[in-house]
């Protein structure tokens, strides 16, 4: 690398994916080295290079320890010659639409006349960086290595650098024929290295699977009891066969591991965003046959609508059935069919004696329709403090509209452990529409709209959910504006919307030049208020012009997306 002299990154969720083409693109993620919970992981998708002697691309994750990419202090380097890398490839057809790293290292070797060591992050070229150290500019370190996984290692790759690639790697970098020290490097003997401890890439997939050679009694059957089982063969051309998902009358009732592909298709979780997690980039069979079992004695006799879909470990789904099946169980021994009540009025499996009607036209085979009025999509990105409306319908068979009905609706804040609260519940109108408005200031989050055929019912018949993602909205102020060698600037401003965690939010400061890329330069943290102040000291002479601005990375803890403040301009002369 020439260096580059810088002067200062859920079911009701899988029942609405149902109905969605499976060329809408899925997302998954892969941990490699570590999962969040610090197991040991493999590095599936990661492979290392090297060139010149004493140079190192070791793989110790399997023993709890790291990628490792290094260059001796035992020999002299020519710069641009040697390079130790790291570099991870997704699989053809997909990208990263996420990626978090957390990585330490050092470039203690020094800096001599036009050479310094160095170690950089880059993607999705290996021109394109996005974190650097390069001894020459002041930097020895970055990083705690006697935690891996802490914040200060905690690296989010900026939008500009997702692609198809990412590489960590160390170096001699500078002027051609110039040379770096030799002897001098850290406790280890580098005198460039980088630890690569973890990485949580979320990869996205736009082709999905299909289904073929459907066939069982639920296909086919007249009328089915008992467990009925429907069969059939599904390919996918990229995370692989993940699971059969039974749809009744618009809920989702049964969600079936197609193969665990010997413990490679089990989702390990412990993401935040509600997506699969796995440890290797196509953690599910390419192809499969299947035959699943379905327990028809969870439904009530008569006639229902049975969706049957398959999925990939993306979320993408194809439809294997779509037929209105007949129940036909045998009456239970002194059962009068149909409902039943416990002793204290609760629902059993069987039902309850039913409440009033809940609206006019009310039906159990109610079809809730709800959506973003700015977009189509059951998804919206919403700038911080910009109002919404949700508009919805509910209809019964035939397209009826059911008035004045009541439709619950749930709000879940978009951190781990957040309480569902229950909003006002809206009711439909005559035409069965109605719409719900939510104030500009709110935090990303799920809404569960869902509508019961009876006042008291249990459970609903027919749900939808929405997810609102609201990136975080940062201001921004320095001064002064213009400033000189050995002098200061200082940065002060406020992250808004309120739900600071305990113990403060994470910041990531970064400038570059107008039209060049931005640098990491300092990591802070917001306090209790959301108020955060920092300074930085020009360290070389001007003229030149900067531009700085505030990130804040998305964190478990914290109900807002990745977000960045105004860019602000500063001139030092």
């Amino acid at each position: 690398m020439v260096l580059r002299i810088l002067k200062p990154i859920l079911l009701a969720l899988v029942a609405m994916s149902l109905l969605a083409s499976s060329a809408q693109a899925g997302n998954y993620h892969v941990y490699a080295c570590r999962t969040p919970a610090g197991e040991a992981a493999p590095a599936d998708g990661w492979s290392g290079s090297k060139t010149g002697t004493y140079t190192y691309a070791q793989n110790t994750c399997q023993v709890g320890g790291a990628l490792v990419a290094a260059l001796g202090d035992q020999a002299s380097r020519t710069a641009n010659t040697d390079v130790a890398t790291w570099a991870f490839g997704a699989p053809i057809g997909e990208h990263l639409s996420a990626a978090t790293l957390w990585r330490v290292g050092d470039a203690d070797g020094g800096a001599a006349v036009n050479a310094t060591y160095q170690f950089w992050l880059a993607g999705s070229k290996e021109t394109e960086v996005f974190e650097e150290c390069v001894y020459a500019l002041g930097c020895a370190s970055k990083g705690d290595a006697t935690h891996p996984l802490s914040s200060a290692n905690r690296v989010a790759v900026p939008s500009a650098n997702l692609g198809s690639h990412l590489y960590a790697k160390a170096s001699c970098g500078g002027i051609s024929e110039y040379n770096c020290a030799e002897g001098k490097g850290d406790t280890n003997g580098y005198a460039a290295v980088v630890y690569l401890y973890a990485a949580d890439l979320v990869l996205e997939q736009a082709a999905g699977p299909s289904a073929s050679n459907v066939g069982g009694e639920l296909a086919s059957g007249a009328s089915v009891n008992g467990t009925s089982d429907v069969t059939f063969s599904a390919s996918d051309p990229g995370s692989g066969v993940y699971e059969a998902v039974f749809s009744v009358d618009g809920q989702v009732v049964q969600t079936t591991l197609v193969n665990e592909n010997g413990g490679r298709c089990r989702n390990v979780s412990e993401t935040t965003d509600g997506l699969p997690a796995f440890l290797y980039l196509q953690p599910c069979l390419a192809s499969v046959s299947a035959d699943v079992g379905f327990d028809t004695t969870k439904l009530s006799n008569g006639s229902h609508h049975l969706v049957v879909s398959v999925i990939d470990a993306a979320g993408n789904s194809s439809p294997v059935l779509d037929r209105n099946v007949m129940v036909a169980n045998p009456t239970p021994p002194g059962s009068q069919g149909g409902t039943s009540a416990s002793s204290s009025g609760v629902l059993t499996s069987t039902g309850a004696i039913p409440g009033p009607p809940n609206g006019v036209n009310a039906s159990e085979q109610a079809t809730l329709a709800v959506g973003w009025k700015a977009t189509g999509n059951a998804r919206l990105t919403s700038p911080y403090g910009r109002a919404q409306t949700i508009a919805g319908r509910l209809t019964g068979p035939g397209g009826v509209p059911i008035a004045g009905a009541a439709i619950d609706l749930l709000a879940t804040a978009a951190y781990t452990g957040a309480p569902t609260v229950t909003m006002p519940s809206p009711r439909t109108s005559s035409d069965g529409s109605f719409t719900v408005r939510l104030r500009g200031g709110v935090s990303s989050r799920s809404l569960r709209f869902s509508y019961r055929a009876h006042i008291g019912d249990a459970l609903p018949v027919a749900t939808r959910t929405l997810t609102l993602n609201v990136p975080a909205a940062i201001a921004l102020s320095i001064s002064p504006r213009t400033a000189s060698v050995g002098r200061s600037i200082r940065f002060r401003g406020r992250l808004l919307g309120g739900a600071i965690p305990r113990g403060g939010k994470q910041l990531v400061l970064e400038a570059r030049s107008p039209g060049g890329s931005w640098i990491e330069f300092n990591v802070i943290r917001a306090r209790a208020a959301g108020r955060y102040s920092a300074s930085y000291r020009f360290k070389f002479a001007g003229p030149a012009r900067y531009q700085f601005r505030v990130l804040s990375e998305a964190e478990a803890d914290y109900p807002f997306a990745a977000g960045a403040s105004n860019v602000v301009r500063v001139y030092e002369r």
